[in-house]
């Protein structure tokens, strides 16, 4: 038997190290992704500024993995009928499969956006970005844009400020957001104190401000205001992965896409037990990747134990989330949306909501400085935990 996860983002990496201690003896595990090394998203922001965090953010697909195949190719698409994936070096055939593909940075069709901004999703982007900021602060006028105030526009934006005034430069900062507050998904206490931070920051923040189009040297908004920019930054929204045409297909709260095909993560729409969807984030991905965890094992051993689905039956049958009436299979668990909170980096400051409360400060940076580290560790990087746990710490910050 074949299990095969599909990316290597924080739901595949978390999934298929879940994987390698639950699934039976004898079955084969691969792990597909476009690169050998998982990155850890939340802290890309910080290498802007500080790029000596590289390798700590970087984590190598075969040290964590002890068991599991890693194959390194693109997928280029997925045929759940025949249980096949087309990838950029050839292709693969399975019995379960789970998507983790991540997703990409949704442009919206805005006219110039996609030629004239940076997205923030890889390590080239963090440096490009950082070298047109460290060139500008040598002008005597430079412009700095961020399109998008959701957690990862506010956290580019406060690198950016902190930035350029450690360089001494006079550059500008402005943060746009379509919306009415930045971190629109969020509540209006931690709304309220993000705001307070990114002014501290230096950052110029301008709401109900929507982007309709943008060229090498202005950012045009939907009021008629046009905007000069020498670098803009997008980070307004995400699609899905290009093998699903950019879409994130819907998903219930069991995860699965058909009887046999999971998907989860910011690969899909989640709608978890309460009917709630589920927003996008590396929190939420990590906690779907335990149920599927469970539910990609309950499959297998059903399978194992002849007691799973008919092969013949359910794969025309159970297609874009339809269950398969005469053959339901094993009964999975469900995913139960529930945060314990959030914390975003502002520049030299940070935000964090535990429960009905928000803090910013020591308390706050500390938290998460936690997280990461914390993170690292769940997935078997000690030596990256430890590094970013010291270049976090005064002592590190010094050098």
């Amino acid at each position: 038997m074949h299990v095969v996860v599909l990316g290597a983002g924080y739901a595949g990496l978390t999934l298929s190290r879940l994987l390698e201690d639950t699934l039976p003896d004898g079955v084969d595990l691969t792990v597909v992704d476009e690169s050998p090394d998982h990155l850890v998203q939340h802290e890309l922001h910080r290498v802007i500024r500080r790029p000596e965090l590289t390798s700590e953010i970087s984590i190598s697909l075969p040290e964590v993995l002890e068991t599991a195949s890693v194959r390194v190719a693109t997928v280029e698409g997925i045929d759940r009928d025949e249980r096949t994936i087309t990838l950029s070096n050839g292709s693969l055939s399975y019995d379960v499969a789970a998507i983790c593909l991540g997703a990409r940075t949704a442009f919206y069709g805005i006219d110039g956006v996609r030629e004239h901004a940076i997205p923030l999703k890889r390590l080239p982007h963090a440096s490009r970005i950082r070298a047109r900021a460290l060139e500008g602060c040598r002008a005597d006028e430079f412009r700095i844009v961020v399109g998008g105030a959701g957690l990862s526009g506010i956290q580019v934006a406060g690198e950016l400020a902190v930035l350029v005034s450690e360089r001494g430069s006079d550059a500008t900062v402005t943060l746009l957001e379509q919306f009415d507050s930045v971190a629109p998904s969020f509540p209006e206490n931690f709304q309220r104190a993000v705001a307070r931070t990114l002014d501290a920051q230096g950052v110029d923040v301008r709401t109900g401000a929507a982007v309709t189009r943008a060229d090498e040297s202005r950012v045009a908004l939907e009021s008629g205001e046009e905007l000069p920019s020498d670098l803009f930054v997008w980070t307004g929204g995400i699609q899905g992965a290009d093998a699903f045409d950019g879409d994130r297909p819907t998903v219930e709260a069991d995860l699965r896409l058909d009887a046999r095909t999971f998907a989860l993560g910011d690969a899909a729409r989640v709608v978890d037990a309460t009917g709630e969807a589920v927003p996008a984030s590396a929190q939420t991905a990590v906690r779907q990747a335990r149920t599927a965890a469970e539910n990609v094992r309950r499959v297998v051993d059903a399978d194992l134990e002849g007691g799973g689905f008919d092969r013949d039956a359910d794969v025309g049958e159970a297609i874009d989330g339809a269950r398969v009436a005469d053959d339901p299979g094993p009964e999975l668990e469900t995913y139960s949306y529930d945060s314990p909170g959030w914390v975003v980096s502002v520049g030299d400051d940070a935000v964090a909501q535990v429960g009905p409360a928000v803090v910013t400060g020591r308390a706050a940076k500390t938290l998460k400085a936690t997280v990461g580290v914390g993170y690292l560790s769940s997935v078997g990087a000690v030596r990256n935990a430890a590094d970013l746990a010291y270049l976090e710490s005064p002592f590190g910050r010094r050098h």
